[in-house]
């Protein structure tokens, strides 16, 4: 199946500074896609330069297979910045503006206040939302086209605990609908929960890319205690399934290689003669494999 995006070797220069070095990546059609970095990682660049916004400095990239044009435009949707809305009109005549201005039919107007949850106060002023309101009209605005694609740039930043979940229902119900979602996230456990795929970028570069069941499978931490701590310790770093051992407040957290599991160490412990106080299994998560991929590539 022919990718939705592909990235080949793109570069951006800001004068001395490589903002993205032979950056190459590939979106499937009907993943949800989480672009994860630190600050100044290159997201909102490749996002920028995808959406020709900004100019690249070298390499290319392609919507559905063919160099981005008119009618390949028309099939996105973005938000890369907060748009902005006229405080004291309602979420409907907004709509019929951004629709003039992008030359679209409005009769899709009601259809996606309806997906946004936003139908009720349509008539109401924008003023009077809630930034949660605010930023899922903003989402209404980017499928007024009936996009293939969706791309949205921190589409949780600064939301409180209730805005943020109503727009991690949004995306998935979203996906569910048939279309791609291309987002750029440091809120890594939303990015878990929403996500099918991600890929780490790194001062412009590539680091990993995959899907999140793949780089969680197998992938299990154990907490562990016992009141010999010296002789639980020296145990630990005899156990040849161990990934890595770190302290965490009053506990070790071990992490076993692939495929082995808690009774594995504990089995051994006990060999060994270590009564544990204290034994718990944890599941890896996208924020601790994040951390570990950055640390490799330091």
């Amino acid at each position: 199946m022919e990718n939705v995006l592909s990235i080949i070797n793109l570069e951006k220069n800001y004068g001395k500074f490589q903002a993205l070095n032979s950056l190459s990546l590939e979106i499937r059609p009907g993943t949800i896609f989480g672009l994860l970095g630190p600050n100044g990682s290159g997201k909102t660049t490749t996002l920028g330069i995808v959406l020709d916004v900004i100019n690249k400095s070298g390499g290319d990239f392609r919507w559905f297979g063919k160099p981005a044009d008119y009618s390949t435009r028309k099939k996105i949707g973005a938000i890369l910045e907060s748009p902005s809305f006229y405080p004291y009109l309602s979420a409907t005549q907004n709509l019929k503006i951004i629709a003039k201005i992008k030359e679209i039919s409005p009769h899709r107007i009601d259809e996606v206040l309806q997906v946004v949850n936003l139908f009720e106060r349509r008539n109401d002023p924008f003023k009077t939302y809630s930034l949660g309101m605010k930023q899922r009209l903003a989402i209404a605005s980017a499928l007024l086209a009936d996009p293939e694609v969706l791309i949205l740039d921190e589409p949780t930043n600064g939301l409180d605990p209730q805005g943020i979940v109503e727009v991690r229902r949004l995306i998935i119900q979203i996906a569910g609908m048939g279309k791609t979602i291309v987002l750029a996230s440091h809120l890594l456990d939303e990015v878990q929960k929403v996500c099918t795929d991600f890929a780490v970028l790194r001062r412009g570069k590539l680091v990993y890319t995959g899907s999140v069941t793949e780089a969680l499978a197998g992938k299990e931490l154990v907490e562990v205690l016992s009141d010999d701590i010296d002789r639980l310790r020296r145990s630990l770093d005899d156990f040849p399934y161990v990934n890595s051992v770190e302290r965490d407040a009053a506990v070790f957290v071990v992490s076993l290689k692939d495929g082995k599991k808690a009774q594995d160490l504990h089995g051994f412990l006990i060999e060994n003669g270590i009564v544990l106080s204290h034994l718990l299994t944890r599941k890896r998560n996208l924020e601790q494999e994040f951390l570990s991929i950055l640390a490799a590539h330091d």
